[in-house]
């Protein structure tokens, strides 16, 4: 059974344009030792990505203040005849 399949259904990440990775779906958060966020009732939340939070893993809007700048895009897909 896959991942997203146990936990009930899929999971969508958005890199937001200067600021933190939305998290929409099903989610389990763990840390490196095992221990899990409780996410009850947050049908999304937003992780940090620019290291700046008080509140890691998620985001407290710091990226703002600090200047933070990535806007990441994903690549165009793979013709089938490149592959």
């Amino acid at each position: 059974m896959a991942e997203n399949e146990a936990l009930g259904s899929e999971v969508k990440i958005t890199v937001r344009p200067n600021g933190p990775y939305r998290v929409e779906g099903s989610i389990k958060l763990l840390d490196a030792n095992g221990g899990q966020w409780d996410l009850t009732g947050k049908p999304a939340v937003s992780l940090c990505r620019c290291g700046a939070s008080a509140n890691k893993p998620f985001c407290d809007g710091s990226h703002a203040k600090i200047g933070f700048q990535s806007a990441p895009t994903a690549p165009p897909p793979v013709e089938a005849s490149q592959v």
